[in-house]
């Protein structure tokens, strides 16, 4: 026993040598349970909306807080025409458009059912499906209401079977609601996320312990020249797995791309940037490969619960959604469900496009400041 007892001692003292690992083994399971709480929310709620208001009087302004009743929809754009309605929704920046046609008040007023256009994003069938129902159940609530009114004070000529409000909805880009036409281009930027920094985590540190660092050090290389030549095979190997991914998501899926493949490609590429930086900086603050596993969980399990690739982002809780707009991934899985499903055009992609530059510069910069060409 006295031996057992010594190696129990000797494992429990070289676990508390290391205290980095030590913290992310604990702080793994406390992530997991907060996140696991707040982000599995079913219940979608505020979704980014944007209306088109032609008739701008008095019962549409009571139309549209009818559907801002229902806690479903954010009234955060305000559009002039159809066709910023429809780009807005193509680009990403809102998930449902509300038209109210010129003549909806003078329908009313004339008894007759008015007609209001709801457009669905389809691509995100969890925010589709919710939002279709609300959109029908706010439809039917706000006739009620009118027909209600209308028969207290003077009756009415429209038949007691139908809604003076006929809520017409149209699911784009997804009428069917399939939910591969949303994980498919979701997976892309899961893998090449997670490709990218655990093999670019690794790299520093498997030269530090194989003993092969030496040989970098007494090479006549810069910093930056030792980044790109880390980051450029990784950069290849992502290319060849969306195109995998994209081949396999086409035939088998019958997920269409109508998008750009130019333009998919080359965005990809901006992509890996900020993820390949991101890894390499781990790689430098890492001792072992160990260490390095365990620096880039804490960073894997939020990108992917956040980011809108298995919960919709309109069902977290705001500080969750504030951590969600600082992941790089976030963005790229909007670039490519609109550009992939949608076939949105880099006009449309111009904000998501920006801010994956600006994680490119930020990442890679200090990944090449924080490496020094010495042993420590």
């Amino acid at each position: 026993m006295r031996r057992f007892r010594a190696m129990i001692k000797k494992e429990i003292t070289q676990m508390l040598r290391d205290p980095r690992t030590l913290f992310f083994i604990f702080i793994m399971p406390i992530l997991q349970l907060m996140l696991m709480g707040y982000a599995n929310n079913s219940d979608v709620k505020n979704i980014a909306t944007v209306v088109f208001d032609q008739s701008n009087t008095a019962e549409s302004r009571d139309l549209i807080s009818a559907f801002k009743s229902t806690e479903y929809y954010a009234f955060d754009y305000i559009a002039t025409s159809d066709t910023q309605v429809n780009n807005l929704i193509q680009g990403g920046q809102a998930k449902v458009g509300i038209i109210i046609p010129p003549d909806y008040s003078s329908q009313l007023a004339a008894g007759k059912s008015a007609q209001v256009l709801v457009l669905i994003d389809g691509s995100d069938p969890t925010i589709a499906s919710s939002t279709l129902s609300a959109a029908q159940l706010a439809g039917q609530a706000r006739g009620a209401k009118i027909l209600a009114e209308t028969l207290s004070s003077r009756g009415s000529t429209l038949g007691t079977n139908a809604s003076p409000v006929d809520v017409r909805t149209r699911v784009l880009y997804n009428p069917d609601l399939l939910g591969a036409y949303n994980i498919v281009p979701g997976l892309i930027a899961i893998i090449l996320f997670q490709t990218t920094v655990n093999l670019t985590a690794m790299s520093i540190v498997r030269e530090r312990e194989r003993g092969t660092i030496e040989q970098l050090i007494v090479t006549p290389i810069r910093n930056w020249e030792l980044v790109l030549a880390k980051i450029i095979p990784y950069i290849l190997v992502s290319f060849a797995n969306t195109i995998l991914i994209l081949v396999i998501g086409t035939l088998w899926f019958q997920v269409p791309i109508r998008g750009s493949l130019v333009l998919l490609f080359v965005l990809t590429g901006l992509y890996l940037l900020p993820n390949l930086g991101l890894g390499l900086l781990i790689s430098t603050m890492a001792k072992t490969q160990q260490q390095a596993q365990m620096m880039t969980m804490p960073i894997m399990l939020p990108s992917m619960m956040l980011s809108g690739f298995i919960f919709p982002m309109a069902s977290l809780p705001l500080f969750l959604q504030a951590v969600g707009y600082m992941l790089p991934l976030t963005y790229f899985i909007i670039i490519l469900r609109s550009l992939v499903i949608k076939g949105a055009g880099l006009e449309l992609l111009i904000p998501q496009t920006f801010v994956l530059i600006g994680f490119s510069i930020v990442l890679l910069t200090l990944a090449a400041l924080r490496f020094k060409k010495s042993l420590d």
